[in-house]
């Protein structure tokens, strides 16, 4: 019953009085006088339920996981928006209807893409964006677009937050003292290599070629994979780690999703970014950091701010990052205030070494 009635409110005229207000839109097929059309690729998909069908495009697409929450949530919340004089329809009903119905529930013009984005209003830029984003998505596959006057609000710029060389090596320290058995080895990776958590939790043996000191991350973000550099710190971090995974593994034999995994927890499974940012939090309460400072982006970032200092320049950097607009990067040459202060004044006392050892041969 309640499908036959989401189904009306797609099909009845605004000014309909049989509709007595309830699951209607303002504007139909006779008032606007031209027919609905779905795109050509969808028709023959018309009468079958949207949801199905719209997962196995997000599925062909290869979407991270990430991804894929993000799209559902603010897909949901987009189509349980109710307009004036609608009965709220259940989820569960709204996921059975046809495709050719969720065309005309999302129609631009009915009002409920305006309401939604009034909905959201209160949100941080860089969320309200994210979400468009998502609806703008299930919009096109049904051959709509977000209207011009839906506006997208400016992200507020913000330099990256870095830690200084004290605290990198008091954070150091904790991870090489650390009872957490995959510390080390996770603070070396990101900070030898600038890698992403999503990236380390997925890095398997087979990726590593530790004669080149070089891995391959296999499909990072938007599904590439790239060639991530590394020190011989991070091989004898590696090493290091071996002997526990031994242990590890003989105790808890992984499964084969787990098997070829890097780096194991505790029982015998691969790495999760939910356990990686408790590590985190661990070593900062140790190497008395505050907890809101350091997560595996600030390593990222100061791996990036430090290729910086050493003179490296922003096209290699961006390759090593992975970033696929230089403009991301560029971020990074407005580095912090305490991160110039601490270049200065290291230039300043290499110029005075230098001087103290010209005048010593004079």
């Amino acid at each position: 019953m309640q499908d036959e009635n989401i189904r009306e409110s797609t099909e009845n005229d605004w000014s309909d009085p049989a509709s007595k207000g309830h699951f209607v839109t303002p504007f139909s097929e006779q008032t606007l006088g031209v027919p609905f059309g779905l795109p050509s690729r969808l028709v023959r998909l018309a009468e079958m339920p949207w949801h199905g069908c719209y997962d196995m495009q997000l599925a062909s697409e290869k979407k991270s996981p990430h991804t894929l929450r993000s799209y559902q949530t603010a897909t949901k919340q987009f189509l349980l928006t109710v307009m004036p004089g609608e009965l709220p329809p259940s989820w569960d009903a709204l996921q059975r209807i046809a495709v050719k119905d969720l065309e005309r529930w999302v129609d631009p013009n009915n009002g409920r893409l305006d309401l939604w984005v009034q909905s959201i209003s209160h949100l941080a830029a860089s969320t309200i964006n994210a979400r468009l984003a998502s609806v703008s998505h299930l919009l096109n596959w049904v051959g709509h677009r977000v209207p011009e006057w839906v506006s997208r609000p400016q992200k507020g710029r913000s330099l990256p937050k870095t830690l200084t060389h004290r605290e990198i090596e008091r954070l150091k320290e904790a991870a090489a003292t650390s009872e957490n058995p995959f510390a080390n080895v996770v603070i070396t990776l990101f900070l030898d290599t600038g890698i992403r958590v999503s990236e380390l939790c997925a890095l398997d043996r087979s990726s590593m070629d530790f004669d080149d000191l070089s891995a391959t991350v296999r499909e990072g973000k938007g599904n590439k994979d790239r060639l991530v550099l590394f020190t011989e710190a991070t091989v004898a971090a590696i090493e290091a780690y071996g002997h526990i995974r031994k242990n590890i593994i003989s105790r808890h034999v992984p499964s084969d999703e787990h098997r070829d995994a890097l780096i194991l927890n505790r029982r015998g499974r691969r790495l999760t970014p939910r356990a990686v940012q408790k590590l985190m939090d661990t070593l900062a309460d140790a190497a008395d950091i505050p907890r809101s400072k350091l997560s595996p982006h600030t390593l990222r970032h100061n791996f990036a701010t430090g290729l910086l200092e050493r003179g490296v320049d922003l096209v290699s950097i961006q390759r090593l990052l992975g970033h696929a607009n230089i403009s991301t990067t560029r971020v990074y040459l407005e580095i912090s205030d305490q991160s110039l202060r601490e270049i200065y004044h290291r230039a300043q006392a290499a110029s005075r070494a230098q001087e103290s050892d010209q005048k010593s041969e004079d």
